[in-house]
């Protein structure tokens, strides 16, 4: 007989339609505090097919949406004791007719979300329930999304890691801070999160988890109502299973959805600097759609990323100091030490210095401004390397950190690797191009399904 740990490995080797199949099957075990009753029709519900991507979604009835969010909720019964999405799981009901009407989502918890769970990842504010819906829950909810509760952060959005782990290894890190939002839509318990990028909190676990992560061009969504860390940086985003499931999304939140377009891609040479196995998967990855018939054409970008990725730091630092000092004033030695240390470190640094980082990203945004001009997507690593081994950190976030601190929008999506845990390919454009890179990253995304899946090694 298999024990659990033998189980839940098992599980995780499977293809990730297999293992969203099986768990829906499997129903509920032991219970999750927290979860409503499950449905009077648990059994019918359990065998119904489970809808996996948010295409599938937006194509079913009403009834079978229906149907789906009681997988939903079967499917984190099943999963959650092992995997640690969630914060609060608490189904509201729709309140408006539109788009995504009966399509559930998961929030990250640093959004407001009245008379639900808004804790920021700390022990400081656990039990706290946010006052007021922010903005980004209004505009779901006005399209008859069901919001199905709030997903794990690191405390504060920033480094201390919270308890979720990753679906597709459970010994390993989702990455961070967007944790929950990641795990959540990779073991199929939502069709699309929401998350929030200062650094690399949305594309990193993108990356590690294996599914597609979008961040839109900086303050295209609005903030209000999502803790800060960094004004000049902070960019809510989303998390699907697909590239054409985040262009569905986009058009269902009635943005522009433009269409496929011919162009050059941009590849850094050289390369910034990464993990073996990332380099050499992203090296494949890009012959491969060379050989598919994409224009590639070499960029020379390295060492402005690396200067970018420097600014982007100090600016975070800065802001972020400025903006929780009063945090650290009331709790003192019970905050987050991480945090602690960010604004004393933060608090250290001179408006002459903040205002040279700044002035370093508009200069790079000029360039960049140019350099899209013949290249309008640019491909890099979304990640350093795989999912690293281990709760205690959430990953290096320099591979994404340049492009938030540019503002500029920004997807990984995952690359065929034949095996091992999953690593993905940043696409990147210019500001308010984000119908132009959405699309490249559809195209891209079906040449990858139709060629030869790659070896990292």
């Amino acid at each position: 007989m298999l024990t659990e740990p033998d189980r839940v490995d098992q599980a995780m080797k499977r293809t990730r339609r297999d293992f969203i199949k099986t768990s829906a099957a499997v129903g509920a075990v032991a219970g999750f505090s927290g979860l409503p009753a499950l449905p009077p029709d648990r059994e019918a519900t359990a065998t119904s097919p489970p809808m996996e991507t948010l295409t599938e979604w937006l194509q079913a009835d009403r009834k079978a949406r229906k149907r789906g969010v009681e997988l939903c909720l079967l499917r984190i019964r099943e999963l959650e004791p092992s995997i640690h999405a969630w914060v609060q799981v608490q189904p509201e009901r729709p309140t408006a007719d539109g788009p995504l009407s009966e399509i559930p989502f998961g929030a990250k918890d640093i959004i407001e979300t009245k008379g639900l769970a808004t804790e920021y990842g700390s022990p400081i504010y656990r039990g706290r329930l946010g006052t007021a819906d922010a903005a980004i829950i209004r505009e779901m909810r006005n399209r008859g999304a069901i919001l199905l509760g709030k997903t794990v952060t690191t405390a504060f959005a920033y480094r201390t890691p919270g308890p979720t782990r990753n679906p597709r290894n459970l010994e390993h890190t989702p990455g961070g801070s967007s944790s929950g939002s990641a795990a959540a839509v990779a073991a199929g318990m939502v069709p699309f999160t929401i998350g929030e990028q200062t650094r690399g909190s949305m594309l990193r676990p993108a990356s590690y988890c294996g599914v597609t992560g979008f961040k839109p061009t900086h303050d295209l969504l609005s903030m209000e109502g999502v803790l800060p860390v960094s004004k000049s940086l902070d960019t809510l985003g989303f998390f699907t299973h697909t590239p054409a499931d985040m262009v569905a999304l986009w058009k269902a939140l009635g943005r522009l959805t433009g269409g496929e377009e011919e162009f050059a891609i941009g590849v850094p040479d050289p390369m910034p600097e990464c993990e073996p196995e990332m380099a050499s998967a992203f090296r494949k990855a890009v012959s491969l759609l060379g050989r598919s018939g994409v224009s590639i054409k070499t960029v020379d970008i390295a060492e402005m990323l690396k200067k970018l990725d420097e600014a982007g730091d100090i600016e975070m630092f800065y802001e972020g100091a400025h903006y929780h000092e009063p945090r650290l004033k009331e709790f003192g030695s019970r905050l987050d030490q991480p945090l602690a240390d960010l604004i004393r470190d933060g608090l250290k640094i001179s408006p002459e210095r903040y205002n040279e980082a700044r002035q370093t990203i508009s200069d790079g945004r000029a360039r960049m401004a140019e350099l899209f001009k013949s290249t309008p997507v640019i491909l890099t690593p979304a990640a350093t390397g795989p999912a690293p081994l281990g709760l205690s950190t959430t990953g290096d976030p320099r591979m994404t950190a340049p492009w938030t601190a540019l503002g500029t929008p920004a997807i990984s999506i995952p690359m065929p690797v034949a095996s091992g845990l999953p690593l993905g390919l940043q696409l990147t454009a210019d500001l308010m191009q984000d119908s132009r890179l959405l699309h490249a990253a559809v195209q891209l995304h079906k040449h990858f399904g139709a060629g030869p899946k790659i070896s990292p090694a």
